[in-house]
């Protein structure tokens, strides 16, 4: 039994009982649409940008990606701590307010990454570390409340997974509006330095407002009243998160589902261009691949109702191991390779989107375990695992390219066409395999278990 809580938690009946409408599970959404419209487009275009607009060797750029993501993730924690130790919340909530003014900061971060100033090799590489440096701290500002809220909203198990579905589509729905118009629209300009940042300004706008509808249409219902009254050390930062065991099998199992799906997103491009003859492929691709996905959103919350969160997840991470790995094997036509691909990210679409769930299920048991609830600590500590798995994706991706042979602009050899193969479909098939036997292995907050917790938590903070 966790220990008895140890400062007032605001709960409202609504938070475990009540059903979630359809249009604040929509502006919820609207968050994760807003945040690909800036986060997406690093993760897609960045790594090409790099290498073939502003002239960086493709092992340095992955350096970049790999020092950038490391800076933010250390970072993440103390962001975490700060929205924690927040005082005198107001009437707009404890993370709601971090939307807004987050959000403008992070659209002028994410243009000033697109930027290639004339300089040397060297003044490139400082410029390109710093802007994306910078980038990631504002990026947190932003996603660790976003994250944080769903917590906030709802403590149902349904409604969660509910939740999460919507937060996915929105996701997802970013990325297929990116991965569609962006390259079409910059291969318009007659100078692509020029085409990148102006692209990505208008992205990023829309962005913007799509987090503000999610700050109007949302409502926080459980949520801290006061800072957690042990003083913030490393220490405590270390404690919970050693002690929530099912924060740390969800933070192994993210490092390959996440480094998985980010190196499908930055190889895609090169795959297109080079082993299929044409980069404006892309577009059509991912057209039908990432629309196909929405379909195992579409069925989430109605399978996890069925199988549960971590067998629902189990069922997603096989199919696309195996559609992964029949593509890797396929030869390289683009029809057969769009329909694997499709049910590969139909797949992986569906744990994605559990996650959500997960991380919301864990801040609850940390609340019963410690008596202390931290919203903002434990979802940094998660996204803490997320920018390891982006780190790994962009070394993986930039060393990779160095190791295959890869030269920009030029026709590639056989060698390193099947190269960029196995870093498309391999080593993801791979990753997503030992993700499967983590989580099935070594998740133990099971759905039953989290309703227990909750139950207990609602008599605890009516008292």
């Amino acid at each position: 039994m966790g220990a008895a809580a140890l400062k007032p938690v605001q709960v409202e009946e609504q938070a475990t009982t009540a059903k979630i409408s359809l249009k604040e599970k929509i502006s919820y959404g609207m968050g994760d649409f807003g945040n690909g419209f800036m986060f997406d487009l690093g993760q897609l275009y960045l790594l090409k940008f790099f290498t073939d607009v502003a002239g960086i060797p493709a092992i340095a750029a992955g350096g970049i990606f790999a020092a950038s993501k490391l800076f933010a993730a250390f970072c993440d924690p103390i962001v975490g701590s700060s929205i924690d130790y927040r005082k005198n919340i107001g009437p707009r909530g404890k993370f709601r307010p971090y939307l807004i003014m987050g959000s403008i900061a992070l659209a002028i971060l994410t243009i000033l990454t697109f930027i290639s100033p004339n300089l040397s090799t060297s003044g490139k590489l400082i410029y390109a570390y710093a802007s994306y440096m910078i980038w990631g701290i504002g990026y947190s500002f932003v996603n660790i409340p976003y994250g944080s809220l769903g917590a906030a909203i709802t403590q149902d198990t349904v409604e969660r997974a509910s939740l999460s579905s919507f937060r996915q589509a929105g996701s997802l729905g970013a990325l297929f509006v990116t991965s569609v118009i962006v390259m079409p629209i910059i291969v318009h300009f007659a100078n692509p330095k020029v085409g990148y940042p102006v692209v990505m300004g208008i992205m990023s706008l829309i962005g913007v407002i799509a987090f503000f509808f999610c700050y109007k249409g949302t409502k926080e219902r459980a949520v801290n009243l006061a800072p957690p009254r042990e003083k913030l050390t490393p220490w405590l930062i270390i404690k919970t998160f050693i002690s929530n065991k099912p924060l740390l099998v969800l933070v192994l199992m993210t490092v390959f589902t996440i480094s998985a799906y980010n190196i499908k997103s930055a190889m895609l491009v090169y795959f297109a261009q080079y082993n299929l003859g044409n980069v404006e492929l892309m577009a059509y691709m991912n057209f039908i691949i990432i629309g196909s996905s929405f379909i195992g959103v579409l069925f989430l919350p109605k399978l996890v109702k069925k199988f549960g969160k971590r067998n629902t997840a189990m069922i997603g991470l096989g199919v696309s191991v195996v559609a992964d790995t029949i593509n890797f094997l396929a030869p390289s036509n683009v029809v057969l390779f769009t329909i694997l691909a499709s049910i590969a990210f139909i797949g992986i679409s569906i744990p994605n989107g559990i996650t959500w769930a997960f991380v919301s299920d864990i801040i609850d048991y940390g609340e019963w375990e410690s008596g202390e609830r931290k919203d903002g600590i434990t979802y940094s500590l998660f996204n803490f695992s997320r920018k390891l798995a982006q780190s790994l994706a962009g070394t993986l991706s930039g060393i990779g390219l160095g190791l295959v042979g890869y030269i920009p602009n030029v026709a590639q050899s056989a060698g390193t066409l099947l190269g960029i193969k196995g870093l498309l479909c391999l080593y993801p098939a791979i990753a997503l395999a030992i993700a499967m036997l983590i989580i099935g292995f070594m998740y133990k907050l099971t759905d039953s278990k989290h309703e227990e917790i909750v139950a207990e938590l609602k008599l605890r903070n009516q008292q």
